[in-house]
């Protein structure tokens, strides 16, 4: 028989683990929820409101101890100061407030509104026009208005009908050299939300592994904890100028190559530093 008073620890030891450390060593529970959280919050100290309100309050001596506190709570000073080297966020945001590009079925529709245009306005000479101006617009309206109303072409002679088909045909061109200035210009506008949107996946995909990084660096974690050897570039700090306003697209395009390298830790990473430094920063 057994004896149940018996200590079996020293015959099978059971070690007793919480919730929370077999979350933190499952590697399918960091996959899930590494994705969450990366986007950083909003700078209160940085606002416009904030800016108006220190006055009122009178509140500058305390402004340096806030700044202490905000970044006790949002984690260490080593992110406070990466969040600010990397956050080109509003720059990227605020230069894609441009007017409003016309599509090729926009300006087809102005195209037909123009030519459907008829009035006594024919002929005025406009303020600001010269004469031979304003005569080939009103040349311009004449046969517009011959090409609307069927019936007065059937009126026109031959010698007339070959003005009204050469100034179609002018009008055409210029037409389809603003058509295709546009479309290029549209073209061109893509090209440049798909470099923004690349630069801000990647920066952000930096931002979760650095914060993942000092999360295991300050739980005493080692190096590998997750398979993977400890990164020599992920800590990598990328100068910028914010006086100089948004990026340009050649600008952003060495950037991406930077954020490429450091989130694949690749010895690159000082060489495309050092050209980005000489070529964009510092130009000689």
């Amino acid at each position: 028989f057994c004896d149940y008073d018996e200590n079996v620890e020293k015959l099978a030891p059971v070690q007793i683990r919480t919730q929370e450390e077999i979350l933190n060593e499952c590697q399918t529970w960091w996959t899930i929820t590494g994705n969450f959280g990366n986007i950083l919050p909003i700078d209160w100290s940085k606002s416009y409101a904030r800016k108006l309100q220190l006055p009122a309050l009178n509140l500058n001596e305390r402004v340096k101890s806030e700044r202490l506190d905000g970044g006790l709570d949002n984690g260490s000073d080593d992110e406070e100061e990466l969040a600010k080297d990397l956050d080109l966020h509003a720059l990227i945001l605020s230069s894609l407030q441009q007017e409003p590009i016309f599509t090729a079925e926009q300006v087809l529709e102005e195209i037909d509104e123009i030519m459907q245009e008829t009035g006594p306005s024919e002929g005025v000479p406009s303020p600001d026009g010269s004469p031979e101006k304003t005569a080939n617009d009103a040349m311009t309206k004449n046969a517009i208005s011959s090409l609307v109303y069927g019936e007065r072409l059937k009126t026109l002679s031959t010698a007339e009908l070959n003005e009204v088909l050469v100034e179609l045909e002018r009008l055409i061109r210029e037409h389809s050299e603003t058509l295709i200035q546009e479309l290029a210009l549209r073209d061109e506008l893509e090209y440049e939300k798909e470099l923004k949107n690349t630069f801000i996946s990647l920066l952000l995909s930096v931002q979760n592994k650095r914060r993942h990084f000092h999360i295991d660096r300050r739980k005493g974690r080692p190096a590998n904890y997750h398979g993977v050897p400890e990164p020599k570039y992920l800590t990598t700090v990328i100068p910028y100028n914010v006086d100089k306003g948004s990026p340009s697209n050649a600008s952003l395009q060495i950037l991406i190559k930077i954020l490429h390298a450091i989130n694949d830790d690749s010895p690159t990473v000082p060489t495309l530093l050092t050209d980005y430094i000489l070529k964009v920063l510092c130009p000689t």
